[in-house]
């Protein structure tokens, strides 16, 4: 719908317009991120925050939420007519001509730059750089360039997707380390068979769409083979923290009981698939992910 079209609809009440405006930044997506995010800012800290750290993380959750809102608005512009056809998607302000473009994109840059001030004020430089070449790569390389090409978008695009922890512990610490890539590896590997769980119920959806995901392209059965070995590598990743001294058993029992359950579920879908199991195995793989990170949490503390 053009912007002269959706100019003429009638005027929606401003609570209305706020839930519109809401709905473009994904908030459940961002809720999780956020949540690495804030894993990431607290094993950066040694102990308890103090109120200094405290009131920084606080700034810098502010400053995420508001570029990955941002960044999830601008999603949804660039995928306005693949979101029309999509009955996932299609409810979407954007996808229902309830917002114009202008306004989509003047919400989507207005976040950007609200979020990129407050990580340069009360943050730090270093967040706020690696917050914006995360929107960049999330909202243009991935939005606009990989997903429309190539059945590995997700794979390639999910570095983008596994930053959150990444620009927590740069938030307290004012640098990258390797504890910060580990996390990052982690939400790595755990988006390609996270996301294909999702596809391969939604194959219908994204065919009709035009999108070449991996169960489009490839068939059903050969990416439910490879959401079974995606699930083999995570766990391995999910190693490294206590291979590498960052965490204790505590996170190792934890990381190796989730990993096998994940690979139970993936296993199960590559034997007797449906509809059914896969949307499990995508559930389960959300609380997969807040699982394993709040166990490393909780090891953090206990072995302090």
């Amino acid at each position: 719908m053009t912007d002269s079209v959706a100019s003429s609809l009638p005027a929606v009440s401003l609570p209305s317009r706020f839930k519109q405006f809401y709905v473009l930044t994904k908030p459940r997506v961002v809720q999780l991120i956020v949540f690495c995010a804030v894993i990431g800012m607290l094993l950066a800290v040694p102990g308890l925050p103090s109120a200094e750290q405290a009131w920084i993380a606080l700034a810098a959750c502010i400053g995420i939420w508001l570029v990955a809102g941002a960044a999830a608005a601008f999603n949804c512009l660039i995928e306005q007519h693949i979101d029309s056809r999509m009955k996932r998607t299609s409810w979407r302000p954007t996808a229902r001509g309830e917002l114009t473009r202008t306004q989509t994109l003047t919400f989507s840059a207005s976040l950007c730059l609200l979020g990129m001030a407050v990580l340069l004020l009360w943050v730090n430089a270093l967040t706020m750089w690696l917050t914006l070449a995360t929107f960049v790569a999330y909202a243009v390389i991935y939005t606009v360039v990989l997903k429309p090409l190539t059945p590995q978008n997700i794979v390639i695009g999910g570095a983008s997707g596994a930053m959150p922890p990444v620009l927590g512990w740069a938030a307290m610490r004012g640098a990258v380390e390797p504890e910060a890539l580990m996390l990052c590896l982690i939400i790595f590997l755990w988006t390609p068979p996270h996301f294909w769980a999702l596809a391969l119920y939604r194959v219908d959806d994204y065919a009709r769409a035009g999108l070449p995901m991996l169960p489009v392209t490839h068939g059903n059965e050969f990416t439910r083979l490879h959401v079974l070995l995606y699930t083999v590598v995570l766990l391995a990743g999910t190693l490294l923290p206590f291979i590498y001294g960052m965490s204790g058993w505590v996170y190792l029992a934890s990381a190796v009981v989730l990993g096998l359950c994940f690979m139970g579920y993936a296993f199960r879908l590559w034997r007797r698939y449906s509809d059914k199991l896969a949307r499990q195995t995508f559930r389960f793989s959300i609380i997969y992910l807040m699982l394993l990170f709040a166990a490393l949490l909780v090891d953090h503390y206990v072995t302090i």
